[in-house]
């Protein structure tokens, strides 16, 4: 990574401006996961430990769209923080103006403190530069250690680098090495993996992985476009029409790359509860019944083709694997993943719902990296330039 990082400045003294991905599910009041939290606490740490004279923080919370949402407040956030943290971590109710701008003057040397979310002002997407800059003046030097949002170009990641030295946080700078040496130098066989509802949100990842990999293995509701773009009726099944002929574009240039699934479980209804069969890929899905997960055939296929493999990449469930009668075939591929690893592979989920799945499954400590950033992940696999690594400085 040619980026300057954490470890490459002198923090002592400075007011440190970090841009955190905080954007955690709320029940409430209640920080149902912290993931995201936890995942910054080692950049966090190291800046406090080069004894700064204050520790900014910025992120944003849901889709407020400009507006001041109380259910979308970080004021949740901050204590879980300080908990986790194992500091005093301070909290203003906005994140510019003279409310901000005292709460951080009233910080003792070495203090935390937390920004409300940036997204309450319509300046944050927009990446408005008046905004920016007014961000900008919280900090001596900025920090982004959000990957998640690395995918927009947005104020708080992009437009306050404009004002201040720009560098990557450690956890930036572990996806980028991860997710990087992944698609630029993988040790092979190279196994990616894709699954979830649609085939027209990974359209470009498909080709631009087609084009990398030794195997793609593809399952969820992705692959039932597939099979009706090769003549099988799907029923009910989640069908993508207007992307069929995509599919079978896909279907006549991959060659034995693609991988499709051996079989399904299918449902007569969208419910835990439904009545369910196996049903072969060669074989049409019966009236009013639809697929909802990879069948057995296919977890050991699958598991095959991970168990061959040095380098494997994951994004998407392989099934609707909210429900526990249809989670068989993600938690099949989550464990065979684990093996690998264990085996020596280097193995990396993607963000989004395959991070979630691994963590409910309780295999996440054996994978070799779990991305924090779905979006930010899926345009890095189709290689895009991110915004807001872009805006990073370099060596």
């Amino acid at each position: 990574m040619d980026k300057l990082t954490v470890r490459d400045v002198d923090l002592c003294g400075k007011r440190v401006l970090v841009r955190v991905d905080f954007n955690v599910p709320l029940d409430g009041d209640t920080i149902t996961d912290t993931t995201r939290i936890r995942a910054s606490l080692p950049t966090l740490r190291h800046i406090l430990s080069c004894k700064p004279q204050a520790l900014i923080l910025l992120s944003h919370l849901g889709r407020p769209k400009g507006e001041h949402v109380p259910a979308m407040s970080l004021a949740p956030v901050a204590p879980v923080l300080a908990q986790l943290l194992g500091d005093n971590v301070a909290f203003s109710p906005d994140c510019i103006g003279t409310e901000s701008e005292s709460a951080i003057n009233a910080l003792p040397t070495g203090g935390v403190i937390l920004l409300e979310n940036t997204r309450f002002h319509r300046g944050e997407t927009s990446n408005n530069p008046t905004f920016a800059a007014k961000l900008a003046q919280h900090g001596d030097i900025f920090i982004n250690d959000a990957f998640g949002t690395a995918h927009r170009a947005h104020a708080s990641n992009v437009g306050v680098a404009a004002h201040l030295l720009a560098v990557a946080g450690l956890l930036l700078e572990n996806e980028i090495n991860y997710l990087a040496t992944a698609l630029e130098d993988p040790k092979r066989p190279f196994v990616a993996i894709l699954g979830g509802a649609k085939v027209s949100g990974k359209i470009d990842v498909i080709d631009a992985l087609l084009g990398k990999v030794d195997r793609l293995l593809v399952g969820g509701g992705m692959a039932n476009t597939f099979f009706a773009a090769q003549g099988r009726e799907m029923a009910d099944s989640l069908v993508e029409t207007e992307a069929l002929d995509i599919a079978r574009r896909i279907l006549n240039t991959a060659g034995a790359k693609l991988v499709l699934p051996l079989d399904q479980r299918i449902a007569d209804s969208f419910s835990n509860d439904a009545a369910q069969q196996l049903a072969p890929a060669t074989s049409d899905v019966p009236a009013r019944w639809q697929s909802l997960d990879i069948g057995p055939r296919t977890i050991d296929r699958f598991a095959q083709e991970i168990a061959s493999a040095k380098t494997v990449v994951w994004n998407g469930p392989m099934g609707v694997f909210e429900m526990p009668n249809f989670a068989l075939g993600t938690v099949g591929v989550a464990r065979a993943l684990a093996e690998a690893t264990a085996q020596g592979a280097t193995t990396i989920i993607g963000g989004g719902d395959s991070a979630a799945a691994v963590e409910q499954a309780g295999l996440a400590p054996q994978m070799s990296h779990i991305s924090t950033g779905g979006g930010a992940s899926l345009e890095l696999l189709e290689g895009k330039a991110l915004p807001g690594i872009e805006a990073i400085a370099e060596h």
